[in-house]
């Protein structure tokens, strides 16, 4: 498909830019793959603030009693189970299509603790290297959000223990 230059190098033709496609192309993928990150970046902020408290609200609705009732405590978790589980596929699909976007080849997906070390190639112990941005934004909202909590349990919560004193 592609021509080689009198000494056999590779060249790629008018129009293509260092294996990226066509000139359009280098800022397609750049939107493409800032989207990817936004949406991992509301994934994953929702994750921790924007399902726990949908859960609660459709709990809140699922009872008509005044008082805390095991049915609404069961639709809670029930809620909040489904939603993490969605979210949780759609970081993994997002993830998948960003690997895509940027070209990173596709590993085995076995946690490496799953994984048996009898005889296994070095290859394969280490196949992905690196961590993507996505893996980045994921890793500081999990950062801000136990920060967060520490900061409030600490200094905004108040104390649950009698006031003797």
């Amino acid at each position: 498909m592609f021509a080689g230059d009198i000494q056999g190098r590779y060249t790629e033709p008018r129009g293509y830019r260092r294996g990226l496609g066509p000139r359009g192309a280098p800022r397609l993928l750049t939107l493409k793959r800032l989207a990817v990150a936004a949406a991992t970046a509301f994934l994953s902020i929702n994750l921790w603030t924007g399902a726990p408290l949908l859960a609660l609200w459709v709990g809140s609705h699922s009872s008509d009693d005044t008082v805390l009732s095991m049915q609404a405590v069961f639709v809670v978790v029930l809620v909040l189970a489904l939603l993490v589980l969605a979210m949780a596929i759609a970081l993994t699909w997002l993830s998948n299509t960003y690997d895509e976007l940027v070209g990173r080849p596709q590993s085995e997906r076995r946690m490496p603790w799953m994984r048996s070390m009898r005889a296994e190639a070095e290859g394969h112990i280490s196949a992905r290297v690196g961590i993507t941005l996505l893996e980045r934004i994921v890793m500081t909202s999990v950062y801000l959000a136990v920060i967060s909590l520490l900061i409030w349990f600490l200094f905004f919560a108040g104390s649950s223990l009698p006031n003797t004193f």
